[in-house]
């Protein structure tokens, strides 16, 4: 008769814990930043919609006044010739300036981004030019948001941060479900109410 086999001593393996290769091997800082995008947010793609519409309407309103300039311009007496070159470049400087404000719109979407954190809301944007604020929360006097005709019709809303000291009077966060802005706004509230209390220790 054979003898029992040994009872196997060796600990377990747990196959779900991650082996050295497979550990977080970043630094702190690459962490954080990792966190960072994480925790950024971006606007909703509708808001596109809201920014090409005002476009439109703004090269329509500057196309009107150049061509009305140029046929103020161009009165009866002037050559038929000078009237219809000026009449012309001023629709085209229209038509350009048109498709740059379009253009703009467009891009700006993948642009804009927004982080919520502890200390301050931090906000990036800019097309040709990166414009990174940051509106301390002990800074915030106020929080509102708004709903202009473009934006019910897409429904979307802004939220507009007011803050003392600095050389704008507003930081206007758009692109946000009515939802999202009513969360935003209670949050941002909260958060520079615990500043103040904060700053005050």
């Amino acid at each position: 008769m054979s003898d029992p086999a040994e009872p196997d001593e060796r600990p377990p393996v747990d196959h779900d814990e991650p082996t050295l290769s497979e550990g977080d091997e970043r630094t702190p800082s690459e962490r954080e930043e990792r966190t960072d995008e994480e925790a950024t947010e971006r606007l909703n793609p509708r808001v596109r919609i809201v920014w090409l519409v005002g476009a439109t309407i703004r090269a329509f309103v500057v196309g009107a006044v150049l061509l009305a300039g140029a046929t103020l311009l161009t009165g009866p007496g002037a050559p038929l010739g000078a009237r219809d070159t000026v009449v012309t470049a001023a629709a085209a400087l229209a038509v350009a300036y048109g498709l740059a404000r379009v253009t703009h719109a467009w891009l700006r979407y993948g642009v804009w981004r927004f982080r919520v954190r502890e200390d301050a809301l931090y906000i990036e944007r800019g097309v040709f030019t990166r414009i990174k604020t940051v509106a301390p929360y002990v800074r915030v006097q106020h929080v509102d948001s708004r709903r202009g005709p473009i934006e019910r019709a897409v429904g979307l809303a802004t939220v507009v941060v007011y803050t003392a000291g600095s050389r704008s009077a507003d930081v206007a966060i758009p692109g946000l479900t009515p939802e999202r802005a009513e969360e935003l706004r209670e949050e941002l509230r909260r958060l520079a109410i615990e500043s103040e209390g904060d700053d005050a220790v």
